[in-house]
């Protein structure tokens, strides 16, 4: 009977259920729940069992290097950060609305960290999201010139619904057909896409970095009609050892269970 009730469930890829199944059994035999009870207590368990697994697979496919979350950060010491609009923020109802958000900060204030932990909290909600480092993304749309497979890559950056491209003014000198592709990617995006930057640069410095005045122009015309910007002008360097904060993030415990 075991061995029937387990080719059935691999059939159905019932994954959890299979690996529990005879423990949940024994269980059953001792406590003797109804039998509406016993099934709502498997499929419980399995529904719960596939979310996890999808979460941790939007994870591991989001490019997050560092599990911030925002729960963590350290609002008493950079203090020009507003914990309440973070917290707004963490609705996600941004995402929804097709708006952008802009970290405007010196290296060590928590850009970054709070900039992933959006991501991370759009990941768990179900949305999918992707993280790359500026570089990085114009490397890729230099690469995909040699294959031929711009259009694909532009395409993909293009539909996800929360794009987070980190440290963007730090690369190397770029080449006209990167801030081509780059802005054909922020063309599809703006107002129907959510796109989160984080940067050390402000607006007016858009120009000198990417070299194309009228294209940035564009660029942030459009950009601006649903962005929110934080500028964390003031505040204090986070990295410093003085401040006695964690170094690296905790790997998620979704990512553990799996």
């Amino acid at each position: 009977m075991i061995d029937q009730l387990h080719n059935l469930l691999d059939a159905l890829k019932l994954r959890h259920t299979r690996e529990t199944i005879v423990e949940a059994l024994k269980t059953a035999q001792k406590k003797k729940p109804s039998y509406s009870r016993f099934l709502l207590d498997i499929l419980s368990q399995e529904h719960q069992d596939k979310r996890n697994r999808s979460i941790a697979n939007r994870i591991r496919r989001s490019g997050l290097e560092e599990y911030w979350t925002l729960e963590t950060f350290p609002y008493h010491l950079q203090k020009s950060v507003s914990e309440r609009t973070i917290n707004g923020l963490a609705e996600l109802d941004f995402i929804d609305q097709g708006k952008s958000i802009v970290f405007i900060a010196q290296p060590g204030y928590g850009k970054t960290g709070l900039a992933s932990g959006i991501l991370l909290k759009a990941l768990y909600a179900g949305k999918s999201g992707y993280c790359i480092k500026a570089q990085d993304l114009f490397d890729e749309l230099d690469a995909s010139q040699a294959d031929r497979s711009t259009r694909q890559v532009v395409k993909r950056l293009s539909n996800i619904d929360l794009l987070m491209i980190d440290e963007f003014g730090y690369t190397n000198p770029l080449r006209q057909v990167q801030i081509n592709n780059f802005f054909r990617i922020m063309h599809n995006r703006c107002t129907k896409k959510s796109t989160i930057i984080t940067t050390n640069m402000g607006f007016q410095e858009w120009k000198k970095f990417l070299g194309n005045a009228p294209l940035v122009a564009a660029l942030l015309s459009r950009l601006l009609q649903k962005c929110i910007t934080i500028n964390i002008s003031r505040g204090t360097n986070l990295r410093d050892p003085k401040h006695g904060l964690p170094t690296s993030a905790p790997t998620p415990q979704v990512l553990k269970n799996l």
